[in-house]
């Protein structure tokens, strides 16, 4: 008797917590969030790749300014873009400022060997990190192709916040053309 009261507790518990685990999905993290020229984006984590420390790049000549050269992320070279200065908001930056920066490597799922220069990461987010869905995003965010954002959200700070398409981004004629 003694063994089936434990089965049906045991059995219960496990009820409760799939039934926990599915009323977590909303909670999970959707996105990593960065900051790029002061502004605050949100990245699918699918689209997101690894996240590197600045190393220095291999500048590459005849090439636009938002494109800073190739680096070597673990043994994969990787065109890097200065994401800001992509967006249309550059941001003057010194030897010091681009210790302080990282490279975000876009998912090779995306078949684009690419790494973004991102100011700061901001760690993981989820629908349950913001009151609103659908604000208005402040003038001079930078001219963003259709599709590249695909949602904006507001936090408890009033932080606005866009969810930056990585596979719209790698895909737009500006991006896959460096050269000037």
């Amino acid at each position: 008797m003694a063994n089936r009261q434990a089965l049906r507790d045991l059995q219960t518990r496990l009820a409760e917590r799939l039934q926990a685990a599915r009323c977590n999905t909303s909670r999970s993290a959707r996105w990593l969030a960065i900051q790029a020229g002061g502004r605050n984006y949100l990245l699918p984590l699918e689209q997101a790749g690894e996240i590197f420390s600045w190393s220095g790049v291999l500048r590459v000549p005849y090439t636009l300014p938002w494109f800073w050269g190739v680096a070597n992320l673990r043994g994969t070279l990787a065109g890097v873009v200065d994401l800001c200065a992509f967006l249309g908001h550059p941001v003057e930056r010194t030897e010091q400022s681009l210790h302080e920066v990282s490279l975000l490597a876009v998912n090779p799922t995306l078949q684009v060997n690419a790494a973004l220069v991102v100011d700061r990461l901001m760690g993981l987010r989820g629908l349950d990190d913001f009151i609103s869905e659908g604000v208005e995003v402040p003038q001079g965010a930078g001219p963003l192709a259709a599709g590249m954002v695909s949602a904006s959200y507001a936090d408890s700070a009033g932080a606005v916040w866009q969810v930056l398409q990585l596979h719209h981004l790698v895909q737009t004629p500006e991006f896959l053309s460096i050269r000037i």
